[in-house]
């Protein structure tokens, strides 16, 4: 089962309180931080193999549907002012192009060659990185975006 469609333990808001509603948010954020901790020496390869690529001059991309494309986007806006890297450095790409960012282009996430459609302008290199972004982990255009980069021959 997707994780974006099992059951929730918050089902019935409108019949909470707000404080019940605030409390309940609060203890989902704590399960964030305790499940991020265990996977802390994966994340730490992750960032280490980043940084050497980018480094040698590769970049980051980010893709991702709806709400997980948007984040990736905000993220790759937020590292030129933060960071002080080039904007064509950590670049964010969403199902449906730029006009998703602000309206959902339905079933734009279910396209598998999406991503890689998206991805070609960019002349991908092995010294860059694409990350996926997707809640469910079943994302079509991420996963396919994900499968064509890790199958070409640069």
């Amino acid at each position: 089962m997707k994780t974006t469609e099992s059951t929730s333990l918050y089902d019935g808001l409108e019949h909470m309180s707000a404080l019940e509603i605030l409390r309940g948010i609060n203890a989902e954020d704590t399960k964030v931080a305790k499940a991020v901790s265990v996977v802390i020496p994966k994340i730490n390869i992750f960032v280490e193999a980043l940084v050497a690529r980018m480094k040698m001059g590769g970049r980051l991309f980010y893709i991702g549907a709806g709400t997980s494309g948007r984040l990736g986007i905000l993220d790759a806006s937020e590292c030129p002012p933060t960071f002080g890297v080039d904007h064509e450095t950590v670049i964010g790409l969403i199902a449906g192009g730029d006009s998703a960012i602000r309206k959902a282009v339905e079933h734009a996430e279910d396209d598998w060659k999406g991503a890689w459609k998206d991805l070609l302008p960019y002349s991908l290199t092995q010294k860059d990185t694409v990350v996926g972004i997707a809640a469910s982990g079943t994302t079509p255009y991420v996963i396919g975006g994900l499968e064509e980069a890790r199958n070409t021959d640069f």
